[in-house]
């Protein structure tokens, strides 16, 4: 069996956008006429562009080769233009390739891609979810409002949901590090407060801040929202520093989560040796794929660290990630997002029941995808998967950040 035909679809979720802008859909056949899929996540240029990355990835490195030697295909990624290193482009389109090998791999033996990385661990697994607007939210009063975050985790908490996330810590800003205006811890205990006081111990809170902080600007709000008891403060500072992450953990006094922008075990590596963070969350779609997270998740093991995988994309890589996380004997909880779209795209295949997921027992990644939907929805915009603002704090009328990725308003 050899890796044949790829075809690349861009599919643009309906707004608000929950999972991005876009995703990157990728379909692999073989030789012998399976079909397998991946999502790619890498993000940083855009999608005409990506195209043209994993297309030459696949020529280069996989087309004609047999999907089962994986290590071979990742070291040929890897040492692509003498590097030898992480480069997150690069390593972003195998990713999504390397998922529709094991979804290959699955279908031709018939059995689950668990099965085939050390079998089931987890029978059943934890699900978290962000915070999003109930039908009857104002959408943009939302990501400031206490109340309605405290409504839509006692939502959470009736479907079954053990752990809710929120990031009222805004603004996400290109600028790096910067200290948080007093008016933003204002906000985020506000928001913790709120919250804690309408689930109790009926869920974790898990306080997200996508690295927007200097150090000491970190460990000013991480003090400050501590007596809520968060499960974890996620990427307090830039993701590039771990040991001023570790200087984070160290002083704060909540588990430090990390790893959606990294990729590779060469980037895992140095926030598990300083410290930095005891929660790893990588994005299977970005961090090498399933086999090089697997590798991740056996050097979390070693110093007693958990995995939480990330998910801020399509139910591919959810399905993706979920194979993974049955096989793994320190997983945390995986994220999720729930919408129709994504439902539909994967056809009702993956359930979140009581706030928890039973991995599937049907070959490869478990799911069947729509082909005509996800093409049916075609990207057509100019904005990458995320963005940030180039507008830096505003110490004076305080900061918001809209979640998701709305549609331009008139």
């Amino acid at each position: 069996m050899k890796l044949k035909d790829l075809d690349i679809i861009v599919t643009a979720p309906p707004a608000p956008g929950w999972g991005g802008r876009y995703w990157i859909l990728v379909k692999v056949t073989t030789d012998t006429g399976i079909v397998g899929w991946g999502e790619c996540y890498a993000a940083s240029v855009g999608p005409d562009a990506m195209r043209a990355v994993i297309g030459d990835v696949f020529a280069r490195h996989m087309q004609g080769e047999n999907p089962e030697n994986i290590e071979l295909m990742f070291r040929r990624a890897y040492s692509a233009g003498f590097t030898q290193r992480p480069d997150l482009t690069v390593m972003g389109a195998f990713s999504g390739l390397e998922i529709a090998c094991w979804d290959i791999l699955g279908k031709a033996r018939g059995r689950p891609v668990h099965a085939l990385i050390g079998g089931r661990m987890n029978d059943r697994i934890r699900a978290y979810t962000y915070l999003y607007p109930l039908p009857h939210h104002d959408m943009q009063a939302f990501w400031t409002s206490p109340e309605m975050a405290a409504e839509a985790a006692l939502d959470c908490v009736a479907r079954g949901y053990t752990a809710v996330k929120f990031d009222p810590a805004g603004p996400y800003t290109l600028r790096g590090g910067h200290m948080p205006a007093m008016s933003d811890i204002s906000q985020s205990v506000a928001f913790c407060k709120a919250i804690r006081e309408a689930v109790g111990d009926r869920a974790d809170l898990l306080f997200g801040t996508h690295g927007q902080f200097t150090t000491a600007g970190a460990i000013r709000l991480g003090r400050a929202i501590a007596p809520y008891g968060p499960l974890w403060y996620e990427e307090p500072v830039p993701p590039d520093n771990a040991a001023q992450m570790a200087a984070v953990a160290s002083a704060v006094g909540i588990p430090v989560a990390t790893g959606e922008r990294l990729t590779t075990k060469a980037e895992f590596a140095p926030i598990l040796r300083s410290g930095a963070a005891s929660i790893l969350q990588p994005a299977l779609g970005r961090a090498g794929g399933i086999w090089e997270v697997k590798k991740i998740a056996a050097m979390a093991e070693v110093y007693n660290a958990q995995v939480a995988p990330h998910l801020y994309a399509g139910p591919i890589e959810w399905a993706a990630n979920l194979q993974l996380a049955a096989s793994i004997p320190n997983l945390l909880m995986c994220e999720t997002i729930e919408t129709p779209f994504h439902d539909a795209l994967i056809k009702g295949s993956i359930r979140v029941e009581d706030g928890f997921v039973t991995p599937s027992d049907a070959p490869g990644l478990g799911i069947e995808v729509d082909e005509d939907l996800a093409r049916a929805h075609p990207y057509t915009g100019t904005g990458l998967h995320l963005e940030m603002q180039e507008a830096p704090c505003d110490y004076v009328n305080g900061n918001a950040f809209e979640g998701g990725a709305p549609a331009p308003r008139d």
